[in-house]
């Protein structure tokens, strides 16, 4: 078990790029850390490594003060985004390179490489050098580097920005893979919030230097705590339009009242707030009723396996995710005579406070 206490990491000039961090690992699970650039992702995972040094607070690994031990020490395995080969060196010797460190015989860490190659499928390729591999290839050596002195922490630092669409997917399995075999802590820092879900039993969303929400990716999705994890998870991103909650708890939307049938937490409220709807969520109608708002139609996409079309609402950008392509030409239609569709709120939505983000709609006890 990993246990993160009240960590702090101010760099010069007073830059804070953790603020009482806190968070737990159990053993066996894989976390990713996500986030936009700047938000303290990449921090904590250095520290965890040893790498640096927090300001305050403490890291545990079993109940073990580790804050301030050797990166040697900690029993550690790390990929890195540049995979960070040794150009001289060939394949079955670059992953062999940690046991070499720690002093164990030719034999027996060219045996551990090899094993290692062969269940990552690049056990063909031993004899090269990493200027002779793609880049799948060479992440695959960094990752059979990272493995075969079988560590109890496995940390992965953005392994796959530099790889296309097709070769992410493929490493993806090969990550997942490992996890299920090792079947130890893995942790990812990333800022792909479809890579994070893929691979990831929770995932910690970073802002600040500071955790919004920690949770499994579904709980992460259906249930954002605030604006901002709202508008992190999910592609396309979340609607938001503006509207103002009434004391009676109606909704006021542009000059349409419309009733509100989710209890909102706290309250009562006479405040301004955002409606946050996902684009596959959203009724609609082609026709007008007391319940519903226009939404223009900007411009319609055919996406093969559904629409997608965008509009705006009383000045709030809209994308509404269509699955039934047969309304392609009746959008298109509607479109062109500027005609506006009609929204309501019969699906799933959220309620966030305009003055703090807060999703007065969440129940769960949230994670800081």
């Amino acid at each position: 078990m990993i246990e993160i206490e009240n960590l702090r990491k101010v760099f010069d000039k007073n830059v804070v790029a953790l603020d009482d961090f806190n968070l737990e690992i159990e053993n066996g699970e894989f976390v990713a850390l996500l986030g936009p650039s700047g938000c303290g992702k990449s921090t904590t995972l250095n520290c965890l490594a040893g790498l640096l040094d927090p300001t305050s607070g403490r890291i545990l690994f079993d109940g073990k003060d580790v804050t301030k031990w050797a990166p040697k020490d900690r029993n550690i395995g790390m990929v890195f985004q540049s995979y960070a080969l040794y150009p001289n060196l060939t394949v079955i010797d670059n992953i062999a390179f940690p046991l070499k460190q720690k002093g164990v015989d030719k034999k027996t860490r060219r045996e551990k490489a090899r094993t290692v190659a062969e269940k990552l499928q690049i056990g063909h390729l031993l004899g090269r050098r990493p200027s002779q591999l793609s880049g799948g290839q060479q992440q695959r050596v960094a990752m059979c580097r990272a493995i075969v002195k079988e560590p109890k922490l496995l940390l992965l630092d953005e392994p796959m920005s530099n790889l296309d669409a097709r070769l992410k997917i493929e490493i993806r399995s090969v990550i997942k893979k490992i996890h299920q075999d090792l079947g130890i802590i893995a942790i990812l820092v990333t800022h792909d919030q479809e890579e994070a879900m893929a691979l990831a039993d929770k995932i910690a969303i970073l802002d600040g230097g500071k955790i919004q929400q920690y949770d499994t990716p579904d709980e992460l999705y259906e249930n954002p705590a605030n604006l901002f994890v709202a508008n992190f998870m999910g592609n396309p991103p979340m609607n938001f339009i503006d509207a103002h909650l009434c004391e009676d708890g109606s909704l006021e939307i542009g000059d349409r009242k419309i009733h509100n049938r989710i209890a909102c937490i706290g309250g009562p409220y006479d405040d301004d707030v955002k409606i946050g709807m996902r684009s596959h969520q959203i009724p609609f109608s082609f026709s007008n009723s007391p319940e519903s708002f226009e939404m223009t139609i900007s411009y319609v996409e055919n996406l093969g396996k559904e629409l997608l079309v965008y509009g705006y609402s009383y000045g709030s950008e809209v994308r509404l995710s269509i699955s039934d392509k047969s309304l392609h030409e009746k959008l298109l239609k509607a479109q062109e005579d500027k005609r506006p569709l009609y929204l309501s709120l019969g699906g799933k939505y959220h309620i966030f406070l305009v003055k703090n983000g807060r999703n007065i709609t969440y129940s769960k006890e949230e994670i800081s």
